[in-house]
């Protein structure tokens, strides 16, 4: 039975509907997860790190596509929920054929600037070749990548998020399988790392827009727009929030490396890179469900429909908090095996890896309510608090954390930094929700 936006929503049928929003947020983590995976075991740990190395100033540029995607929806599904369906697939139109031109431009920008951004990060000789001969390649599918995230947000706001987690599982499943080709049948090593990940990133990205662009069966189809300046700014500045996640994840990162060089050299790089990809999986949980459920919330804002916009707030915050309980076990399970196999070749790192990870982890705890309080004002068409609870949790309070903690823990605070960010982090977060409801009758 077809799930629509304007339905009231059981958990079991919020689960339905956000399940596999949260599978598409996993397999894009396995991207980079992937290539890891098989460089670090088949090419060495100086490659590992080089893709570590470059992976941030990847990441910042492609953020784009969640905010448009994530800014966009929200505005698509509030119109969808006024009644003016019409209206909402000119916006939609816009919003991906601005991405489209903005993609070109960043790739280019991404292209000629990779050299110097891994210089500052630190890099110099086989480390500073490696990072930016795989960054330059995945450039190429930049673009696609950046339509990728914006086509998983409006595949849920046109009620197609099976159709949406399809894609997505096609482009991951062509990853691994030409990592594995590329990388440890024909021995193409970094090189082909990046040519599975781009191959994959193209299929995620170039289907939808043929999907939309031709007569289809769900609620937006693509066609003549005209520039509305309005609407272009009102996504940049709801899915701001996104950007400042991605950007200052980025920038964190970075910062994170620097640190880690200080502290344990190139070792220290490759376990942490480890330690994001963990994350990556793990989080996605929490942003597929944020990406899920947001056009459901914007639809009923859209409806000022305040009664389902009360089930959803209460219905999320369960699932979050259950999951973080879980992740957080889940983590201090794997943390051994799953360094066995990303760096089992080297006994030290491997031990690092390890203990770090069950350090990180506590901040799963925590980062769940951070991510959907977030992605619940973006919902509600208010990107300024959405923006300040992701500029707070992923730039501020990391970036002191991590600067401050070393001093007292040495390198274990650098893996703890992350913890303390999502704990002050969440104290602002719930001042924000119990202030704002009133405003949104969502208690």
């Amino acid at each position: 039975m077809k799930i629509q936006l304007s339905d009231h929503f059981t958990y079991r049928k919020l689960f339905r509907f956000v399940l596999p929003s949260i599978v598409m947020m996993i397999f894009t983590s396995i991207y980079t997860v992937v290539d890891g995976l098989f460089v670090s075991n088949f090419v060495g740990k100086t490659a590992f790190a080089a893709i570590n190395l470059c992976m941030p100033l990847l990441m910042a540029v492609s953020a784009l596509g969640f905010m448009i995607g994530t800014g966009g929806s929200a505005i698509v599904a509030r119109t969808l929920g006024e009644g003016h369906k019409d209206k909402a697939n000119a916006s939609f139109s816009l919003l991906v054929y601005a991405m489209i031109l903005g993609g070109l431009v960043m790739s280019l920008v991404c292209f000629a600037a990779l050299p110097s951004v891994c210089r500052a990060f630190g890099a110099e000789g086989e480390l500073l070749e490696n990072a930016v001969m795989y960054g330059r390649i995945s450039s190429i599918s930049l673009t696609a990548f950046m339509l990728q995230n914006v086509f998983q947000s409006f595949f849920v706001t046109a009620e197609k998020p099976q159709l949406g987690l399809a894609v997505i599982v096609a482009a991951g499943v062509a990853n691994m399988i030409l990592d594995y080709l590329f990388i440890a049948v024909l021995g193409f090593g970094l090189i082909g790392a990046a040519m599975a990940t781009v191959t994959g990133e193209f299929i995620g990205g170039i289907y939808p827009l043929f999907y939309f662009a031709r007569k289809n069966s769900s609620r937006l189809r693509l066609g003549k727009t005209s520039f509305n300046g309005k609407v272009l700014l009102q996504a940049c500045v709801n899915g701001s929030s996104e950007l400042m996640t991605n950007l200052s994840s980025s920038l964190v990162n970075s910062l994170f490396n620097l640190q880690l060089m200080k502290f344990s050299g190139e070792n220290g790089v490759a376990a942490f890179g480890t330690i994001m990809y963990a994350n990556f999986i793990f989080n996605a949980i929490y942003f597929g469900y944020s990406i899920g459920s947001a056009p459901i919330v914007s639809y009923h804002y859209g409806a000022d429909n305040h009664a389902e916009l009360k089930n959803m707030f209460k219905k999320s915050l369960s699932f979050v908090g259950c999951w973080g309980v879980f992740l957080f076990c889940m983590a201090q399970i794997i943390a051994s095996p799953m360094a066995s196999v990303f760096v089992g070749y080297d006994t030290e790192l491997c031990a690092m890896t390890s203990h770090g990870f069950r350090l990180y982890s506590r901040a799963f705890l925590f980062s769940g309510l951070n991510i959907f309080g977030s992605a619940f004002f973006t919902a509600l068409n208010n990107g300024l608090l959405s923006a300040a609870i992701s500029f707070l949790r992923t730039l501020v309070f990391q970036m002191a954390a991590v600067l401050l903690l070393p001093m007292v823990l040495g390198l274990d605070g650098i893996w703890n930094a992350v913890a303390v960010a999502e704990i002050l982090t969440m104290f602002v977060t719930i001042t924000l929700l119990v202030r704002q409801r009133k405003r949104y009758h969502y208690l």
